[in-house]
């Protein structure tokens, strides 16, 4: 009995044995499928989209790029989730600093100088620091950016540094005139500097149709025009010559089709939503932007900073991720196109910047650029 019960205790230990033995092979071979499937997923993510994001470690978005100094230097929006309820005036981009980025050269080493400006140095602002651009001149390095005054409505406000990762220390009072979102500096030919901008929506420049301040809409589309009227137009102004204030009364941009009839409002493929921005190539002003809720990066050629610009087609097809934001700089006689996605996090409010080459042809028009590949 006694030899049997070893016999028998044996058996149930060498059972047991056995069983821990083969729960381990499983959980092994579990963990070793779980580690083939995430890697699997990832391989799957890194080849759907065209490029990887230039920065990991925090949110970016609306990416304005610019060479100082022989380097490369990024603007973009900070993303954070802020726990604001999404609306659709875009209340959940809660947006409060700004970090400046630098390459030394195309495909290199990303680095991130810190906050640069953040809302509380900002006397005239409230909230909702949205998407900024910069500017050099005379050894001085300008910030311009949008915020939500106290009453709740987006005014453009500049800060200066003497370098061009900052920090920036704002102004006092916003840019005197200035109103909507997205403003984008460019420096002519001729060394004057003209100010792109404009959002609707969330972006306000619907309620400026009169003139004056609306704030009666109860949503986006209670202050546009019908859809049969022209679009609403972004804005243009000549900066003056201390980069500070606007040396002239905002303009509107005409954007118009190839028989010279301005885009209609009901156009929502073709007409300006958000996103502005100027660069020149081959003597021709290329005024581009974000056709808003139809996501594509649309452009426009002109023979003048003030347009009329002529609708020519899609620079960049829709993203992944609800917004589409944009800027065009020239490297080393190369020509890129800086953007966002939402690859890192899936979630509109939670974006990184990407970069990829851009192509003018031989007539002067853009070879259009798809993010993700089919």
């Amino acid at each position: 009995m006694k030899k049997y019960s070893l016999i028998k205790t044996g058996t149930v230990i060498l059972t047991g044995l056995l069983t821990v033995s083969c729960g381990q092979g499983n959980k092994k071979k579990q963990d070793e499928q779980k580690t083939a499937t995430v890697q699997e997923q990832k391989q799957e993510t890194e080849t759907k989209f065209l490029n990887p994001p230039l920065v990991e470690d925090i949110y970016t978005a609306d990416p304005s790029a610019h060479v100082f100094d022989d380097k490369i230097y990024i603007y973009p929006s900070h993303d954070v989730d802020a726990g604001t309820e999404e609306d659709d005036f875009g209340g959940h981009f809660d947006m409060r600093d700004y970090h400046v980025f630098s390459m030394d050269s195309m495909g290199g080493e990303v680095t991130d100088h810190g906050v640069a400006l953040s809302v509380e140095d900002v006397p005239w602002a409230e909230k909702q620091m949205w998407a900024p651009d910069a500017a050099y001149k005379d050894g001085r390095y300008y910030l311009y950016f949008p915020a939500k005054d106290k009453e709740g409505i987006f005014r453009i406000g500049v800060a200066v540094s003497d370098s061009p990762e900052g920090p920036f220390k704002a102004e006092k009072d916003p840019i005197k005139g200035s109103l909507s979102i997205d403003p984008a500096v460019f420096k002519n030919d001729d060394g004057k500097y003209y100010m792109y901008l404009g959002g609707i929506w969330g972006g306000q420049l619907q309620n400026w149709r009169t003139g004056k301040y609306n704030n009666t809409a109860k949503t986006p589309y209670d202050n546009e025009p019908a859809d049969d009227e022209p679009a609403i137009s972004p804005r243009v102004a000549r900066l003056s010559d201390d980069m500070l204030q606007f040396d002239e009364e905002l303009k509107k941009i005409k954007i118009v089709d190839g028989e010279g009839n301005p885009i209609p409002a009901g156009d929502h493929k073709r007409r300006f939503f958000e996103a502005a921005w100027m660069h020149k190539y081959n003597g021709k002003y290329y005024f581009s932007y974000s056709t808003g809720d139809t996501h594509f990066i649309a452009y426009a050629i002109g023979d003048s900073p003030y347009g009329p610009f002529v609708y020519q087609g899609n620079i960049l097809n829709p993203v992944q991720g609800w917004t589409n934001h944009h800027s065009i700089v020239e490297v080393d006689g190369e020509w890129y196109l800086f953007y966002h996605d939402t690859q890192l996090s899936g979630q509109t409010h939670l974006r990184n910047i990407k970069v990829t080459k851009l192509e003018h042809r031989e007539d002067g028009t853009i070879a259009p650029i798809s993010t993700i590949k089919e």
